[in-house]
């Protein structure tokens, strides 16, 4: 089990932020920015230092939305913590293992290469409210 965060971050006119993946798995996918927890980290750190170095951006953590498994490519799982944050200070730019990093509107997601279940995920959360599990 390899242990990971994520971030749902939204702006003031709900576009989610995404990053595009550099490394396997799903490299050139759209995801939420995030990655593994270090040795003798706290989850909250890890989302904060990942945040930081993928999209330039400081956050406040404002919870836990839930957790995700995702098959490793070498065998295992990785076990993701989601959590919604928010005031986003700083410039967005891309950085890390993230090769973009912009904002999506709802509607705009449908259209792209995601990681899997991305959607679900965020809709289930309450994120994307008019993205079905369909999508």
């Amino acid at each position: 089990m390899i242990r990971a965060v994520a971030a749902v971050l939204r702006d003031d006119t709900g576009r989610v932020l995404l990053v595009k993946r550099g490394n396997e798995p799903d490299r050139g996918a759209w995801s939420l920015p995030g990655g593994r927890i270090e040795a003798d980290e706290l989850p909250i750190d890890a989302v904060v230092r990942e945040m930081r170095e993928e999209t330039g951006l400081t956050v406040d953590v404002d919870g836990l939305l839930g957790q995700v498994e995702r098959p490793h490519p070498d065998g295992g799982r990785y076990v993701i913590d989601d959590f919604a944050v928010s005031n986003p200070r700083g410039a967005l730019m891309a950085a890390d293992d993230a090769t973009d990093a912009q904002w999506f509107a709802a509607d705009a997601l449908r259209s792209l290469r995601v990681t899997p279940e991305l959607l679900e995920h965020l809709s289930q959360w309450g994120y994307l409210p008019e993205v079905s599990a369909d999508a």
